[in-house]
Order: structure tokens, then sequence, then C-alpha cells
């Protein structure tokens, strides 16, 4: 993957520059066609796993959502300029982590955890706002600078506050999946722009040596979740219970699956959180093995064709801004298999597209019109492919 120059003196592509019949030429139009392609296919698991008719207004919300966000993917992609995207990427960021600090001192609990912002037509979770703001944040403030060595520990401690300052606050909420995300996705993006593989071996021995101490800020049922990633049958109705149900599940789906709507844990309620963080779940128990792998090649699919973008772009921002938001979208789905199929700690991450919520979906679907918008305007466009 070749990153484009650091060079604040190169023109960049901006939608002035390009009439509507270019831009549209360029649109990736394979993205949105892979996206809503998943989307349906959450729409039919997320019936099943609501219990059907009854409680379809679940399924309504989602599909407004999923409305909403290509509007907003479209007008970020055709209507956006890059460089109003890195300009304000400061100001967005900043907006996010105030939001999280109102939500600290005032936000509304839910499920024992303090998360959200309450608008009245909108439960706002700021920490989803967070993930997007961050990678263009720290794509900003690289694309600055020409580190033609290698990015080394004079670069890093101002990356390292943007990145410890939003999940500290998202730590006390308590969200421990979303806070291990904002790290791993800040990390992706350093990397991705150069750092010095001692010190990127080094970074990762401090996170190692920190892990005790983050053990002891962790809360009791977080302590709880991890050691029952390795016995939850000692504890089969209370911290394994989640785990345990969601292997029978996608054990019994077999190859092809029991059938539309015909999944015994999830129709009888065995299985907790089946249309949110567990609705992987159903879907292996309703549609199996083939079902599954069907789901892991769209979002293999949606990544490989994000890497070309990135690939693609203009300049280090666009390039940086693609790799992070990539990252964003590919842990997400690696947390959540892990963590349904007991390889991971429960952690609350939802499946992308999937699963049901609307600030993760429209923070996705923002993303991608992000990543569409570098697309149209990349230094070496093949299509719309």
């Amino acid at each position: 993957m070749n990153i484009p120059p650091d060079d604040k003196n190169t023109r960049l592509l901006g939608s002035s520059s390009l009439g509507w019949r270019d831009r549209l030429a360029r649109f990736p139009t394979s993205l949105v066609i892979l996206l809503t392609l998943l989307s349906l296919g959450g729409f039919v698991v997320l019936y099943s796993a609501v219990g059907g008719a009854e409680n379809n207004g679940y399924v309504w919300r989602q599909v407004a959502r999923f409305g909403v966000g290509l509007a907003l993917m479209l007008i970020i992609a055709l209507f956006g300029s890059e460089k109003i995207y890195r300009r304000y990427a400061y100001l967005l960021y900043t907006i996010a982590l105030l939001l999280l600090i109102v939500v600290f001192l005032t936000g509304s609990i839910g499920m024992g955890a303090r998360r959200w912002l309450a608008l009245g037509f909108l439960n706002l979770q700021p920490s989803e706002l967070m993930k997007v703001a961050l990678v263009l944040a720290l794509a900003r403030y690289f694309h600055d600078r020409a580190i033609p060595m290698g990015i080394g520990l004079v670069h890093l401690w101002i990356p390292m506050v943007m990145i410890i300052l939003p999940t500290a606050l998202i730590v006390k909420q308590p969200d421990l999946g979303t806070s291990i995300l904002l790290i791993t996705v800040g990390m992706v993006v350093v990397v991705a722009a150069g750092l010095k593989w001692r010190l990127f071996f080094g970074v990762l021995f401090l996170i190692g040596a920190s892990l005790p101490l983050g053990w002891n800020m962790m809360h009791d049922y977080q302590r709880r979740r991890i050691l029952t990633l390795f016995s939850p049958e000692k504890d089969p109705l209370g911290a394994g219970y989640h785990i345990i149900q969601s292997k029978i599940a996608i054990g019994s789906g077999g190859i092809s699956g029991k059938g539309f709507m015909a999944g015994s844990q999830s129709q009888l309620n065995f299985l907790p959180e089946r249309h949110t963080d567990f609705i992987f779940s159903v879907l292996a128990e309703e549609w199996g093995l083939i079902g599954g792998l069907l789901l892991l090649s769209l979002y293999c699919m949606i990544v490989l064709r994000t890497l070309i973008i990135a690939n693609m772009a203009s300049d280090r921002f666009g390039f940086l801004t693609v790799v992070g938001l990539t990252a964003l979208f590919s842990f997400q789905v690696l947390v959540n298999m892990g963590m349904v199929i007991g390889l991971l700690p429960v952690v609350g991450i939802p499946l992308p597209m999937i699963s049901y919520g609307g600030s993760s979906m429209l923070t996705l679907m923002i993303a991608m019109g992000l990543m569409a918008h570098v697309s149209i305007h990349s230094k070496q466009h093949g299509g719309t492919i």
C-alpha cells in the first residue's frame, strides 16, 4: 500500500474541481451495493430476533436509520470537500470530547452505564461520534507534519494524549469495548502514518506492562467477564450465561441452519441481547455455517474495497482517514464475532450494520461517506467499482 506524500503544496481535488457527472462517475457504487445487501440481511435477522410481526417496529426503525445513514453517506461523499473535513477535524474532535464530558456529568443511565445524552427525539451516544472524530483528528495531525525518517517519540505524545483523553472518559461510563476499540484504531492510524518499528514494539511493551493497572481499574463485572471467557461453566446462570447460550445457538445451527424463525435459543428467549450484541448467534442458528460465511464474505468485500480506496488516496490525510475507518469497521466485526463464539470477552460491541442501534448505524454510514469521498477525489481512479 503506497502512502501518499505529506506535501502541503500538493494541489488537492476538491468538489468544486469536479463536475456532477465526474463525481457520480467516480462514486464507488459497489460500496453502496455491499452495504445495502448487508443491511437487508440484517433486517431479516432482526425481524426474527425480535419475534416477528409483533415487534416489527424495531425493523422499521432500523430501516429508517439505514435510509438516513445512506443519505448522509451520499451528502458527505458528493457535496463535501476534503479541505473542509481536514480543516474542521480538530473542531469535531473537540465537540465529541466535550459531549463525552457532558455524558460523564449528566448523561442518561441505561443497563448500568452512563453512555447517552437524551435529546428527546434521539438518544445520542457521543462515544460513537468520537470513533470517527479521533480518526480524522489523527489523520489531520500526521498530514500536517512531514516526518520522512519515521515517527519518533517526540511526535508521539500529542497523538497519545488525543487517544487517552476520550478513552479515559469512556472507561468511566463504563464501556470497556469502545475504550479498547479507540486505542486499537488510534494505534493503527499511528502505525500507518509511519511509526518506527522499535517504538511500535516499545509501545506494545508499555501496554503489556500497564495491564495489571488496567485490571485494577476495571469494575468487578468486567473482571468476571474476562475470567468467564476461560471457564463459563463455573457460573452458568450468571456471568457465563451469555456465552453458553450463544455457543449453543451457533452450534445447533449446523451447516445450513434450522430455518427462518425456527431457532430454539432465540425464539424461546434463551439467548440474551439477541437483537443487539448477540444477533450473530441468531443468524448462525437459523442460517447455519453457510449464512455465517456469506455474512463474513460481505464484510471481507467491504474491507477489501475500502483498502483499495486507501491505496488510491490523493494525499496523506485521505489515506490515513480510510485506513483508520477501515480498522474501525473491521475490528468491530472481529470483536463481535469473537465475543459471541467465546474467543473474546463479552464487551458490548455491536455487529456493524446488523445489530439494532441508531448511533452505531449512523456512525458507520458517515464513515463510509468519508471513504467514498476519498474515492471520488482519488489520484488514480478506475471507475465506480
